[in-house]
């Protein structure tokens, strides 16, 4: 058969969806919603979702996290429907997937699973990869019992007789525990070049802006429009998972470093943060954290104080001194009665002296030169002075536009330029070196 006529797409498998309603859960989110996220998931594996179901969850069972009933109920929906896969919409132990894999003779896949299986067919560079890789073994490690049955019973030595796949079980614990201790080495690596770039970046007097959020919250359509860059950016959990790191142009010329960071999610897997810790760092380092948050969702609120968890997991919260915005996004989605009082709310948070809020729309760019003029006076903080340049000192002058953030511009009486500029310390120490010719003085606030 020629080449061409073969099928390599790998075969479409139908999913049934189950999201175990817990009681306590129906104050914080909504039951539904938290399904229709699942639903999300399990699209973004290209999974055939025939039907999602919500399960009602007094108590957790510890064999099967379902009682008997509702897992026979289950199991016969599954059957129907000839589903290859069941999503369960919770973490599962190792006992509680195997049990109910016999029980429903499907695959059975957890919540923690399923976005790891998302993240390691996202990841494109080496260090998400690595990351992914890590995450995964870390998770897998645990679910080894009994996955080794068909290597029947194996004698050992002095003719005693050992369990079911007994070595094989403990040769792929440690083959595993090995690989998890080489990609833990080749992180350090990665952690410690991660600390150089930001090293050399620091030498270049730019601010640093780090993009946070809820998975799905345009995250990097925002970006794209900040930067004009061209980032992956799909209406999908987890369209992008490594970072990217641009330039953009605040008010007044003054550029600063931008990155787009990995979404997060409620109940992220303690894998994922752990091995993405690397690539937090870069929101722990950050002058400024933009936290996008979905304003039209219904679960807007809760997904907030998800995201505000993370940050305070990785020490980027509201506590630790950061310099936090909240970006409500998608106002274009809103009725249009409700736009106004929106942009209204976030305006009262700016005078309010809080923590401020801008209203914007990503896609139509409504509230986006707000924002950056709000960036602009947040990262103001640094040395306002005002330089005296010769006429013919060009070099000068473009280097305090590439480094600094010029407020004014004008000549005196002799020819001369008068500039009026911010500069961090550093840069200013690097421009009083460079150009002693120039003639500085504090500039009046």
């Amino acid at each position: 058969m020629s080449e061409k006529f073969i099928d390599r797409r790998p075969a479409v498998q139908t999913a049934l969806v189950v999201h175990p309603a817990r009681a306590r859960e129906a104050a914080l989110r909504d039951p539904r919603a938290r399904l229709d996220e699942a639903v999300g998931l399990a699209q973004a594996l290209d999974l055939k979702i025939e039907v999602a179901e919500l399960a009602p969850l007094r108590a957790a069972m510890p064999a099967t996290l379902f009682g008997r009933g509702k897992v026979e109920a289950l199991g016969a929906l599954a059957e129907q429907i000839g589903a290859d896969v069941v999503v369960v919409d919770d973490q599962l132990t190792p006992v509680q997937q195997r049990n109910l894999e016999k029980a429903w003779s499907a695959k059975v896949i957890d919540r923690t699973g399923l976005i790891l299986e998302i993240f390691a067919r996202r990841a494109r560079t080496r260090e998400g990869r690595l990351q992914v890789e890590l995450a995964r073994l870390d998770y897998e490690r645990s679910r080894l019992v009994r996955t080794w049955t068909h290597l029947e019973r194996q004698r050992g030595g002095l003719g005693k007789t050992g369990g079911p796949g007994e070595t094989q079980i403990e040769l792929d614990r440690r083959l595993i525990a090995e690989r998890i201790a080489k990609l833990k080495r080749e992180l350090v690596e990665v952690r410690r070049t991660r600390g150089l770039h930001r090293s050399a970046r620091k030498k270049a007097p730019y601010p640093t802006i780090a993009l946070v959020g809820y998975t799905n919250a345009g995250k990097s359509t925002l970006f794209n429009r900040l930067t004009a860059a061209e980032v992956e950016a799909k209406d999908m959990l987890f369209a992008t998972l490594d970072p990217t790191l641009r330039t953009v142009r605040l008010p007044d010329g003054r550029p600063a470093i931008l990155s787009d960071t990995v979404g997060f999610i409620s109940d992220l897997p303690h894998e994922l943060v752990e091995a993405f810790r690397a690539t937090l760092e870069e929101v722990q380092e950050a002058d400024i954290i933009l936290h996008v948050r979905d304003i039209a969702g219904p679960d807007s609120r809760a997904q907030a104080a998800d995201v505000e968890a993370v940050l305070e997991q990785i020490g980027a919260g509201k506590d630790s001194g950061r310099k936090i915005v909240e970006v409500w996004n998608k106002i274009d989605l809103l009725p249009e009665e409700e736009q106004g009082p929106t942009m209204a709310r976030a305006i009262r948070t700016l005078d309010a002296g809080d923590a401020p809020a801008m209203a914007v729309s990503a896609v139509t760019g409504e509230g986006v030169e707000r924002l950056l003029r709000l960036l602009a006076g947040m990262v103001d903080d640094d040395a306002a002075v005002e330089a005296r340049l010769s006429a013919g000192d060009g070099q000068a002058l473009a280097w305090l536009y590439r480094n600094g953030r010029v407020v004014s511009r004008g000549e005196d009486e002799d020819g001369g330029v008068l500039v009026s500029v911010r500069l961090d310390r550093q840069a200013l120490g690097r421009f009083e070196r460079q150009f002693p010719q120039a003639l500085l003085r504090e500039a009046a606030e």
